[in-house]
């Protein structure tokens, strides 16, 4: 496999634009459900207005699912990126115009771009049992990939997706760690949702396939 390499930049990381995304459908409908959405998203405009025990809402409601995510892309130096990558978000908190689905996205956008930032900062040097990182696209639900999600702890999942082919496996991280829909997940990877709900969908169906052999 291929170490990560730098992709394509998603479009609109300046926090405008995100109103329209979605993330209800989840993967499978498993993602994060409307109900938490709007309160993630009434909890992102007070803290636009400064409250910030609403923002200390929002970093509990989101950064462990952004962690997560960052982990399954730069592995052992997951903990430094994704608190980088919050730093920024607070930063630009003023800036973003969006729901909760769109806030997802939005910090997602931002915690790739500073994960591919240190990915070529680190380019050089040897890296430990690097994560392999051919790993990155996002999933769409299907009848055989159904008991793959049903078995995958956040864990469990970022052990196995160390093994999907580089399209499919950000796929997987996006729509099962992140809780992102196909629209926001093909977004964060500048993609056409078509193609990310393909990856997605056959990197699922091989997680069921690895799960079967394990004796699922």
């Amino acid at each position: 496999m291929a170490p990560f390499g730098p992709g394509a930049r998603p479009e609109r990381p300046d926090g405008t634009g995100w109103e329209e995304e979605r993330v209800s459908e989840g993967a499978g409908g498993r993602g994060p459900s409307a109900t938490r959405d709007a309160e993630l998203g009434s909890a992102v405009e007070r803290a636009r207005g400064g409250d910030e025990e609403a923002f200390a809402v929002a970093y509990r409601m989101v950064y462990p699912g952004l962690l997560g995510y960052v982990r399954g892309l730069v592995g052992a130096d997951a903990e430094d990126v994704a608190a980088e990558a919050w730093l920024e978000i607070a930063r630009d908190l003023g800036r973003f115009r969006g729901d909760g689905a769109g806030f997802r996205g939005w910090t997602a956008v931002i915690a790739r771009n500073r994960a591919l930032d240190h990915l070529r900062r680190e380019r050089s040097r040897p890296r430990p049992a690097p994560i392999e990182q051919d790993v990155l696209d996002l999933p769409a639900a299907a009848d055989t990939s159904g008991e793959a999600l049903d078995a995958l702890s956040t864990d469990r999942a970022l052990a196995l997706v160390k093994g999907l082919p580089r399209d499919q496996a950000e796929a997987v991280l996006l729509r099962v760690v992140l809780g992102l829909d196909g629209p926001a997940a093909a977004r964060v990877l500048g993609k056409r949702p078509g193609a990310v709900r393909s990856a997605a969908h056959r990197g699922l169906k091989r997680l069921a396939r690895e799960l079967g052999l394990r004796g699922r």
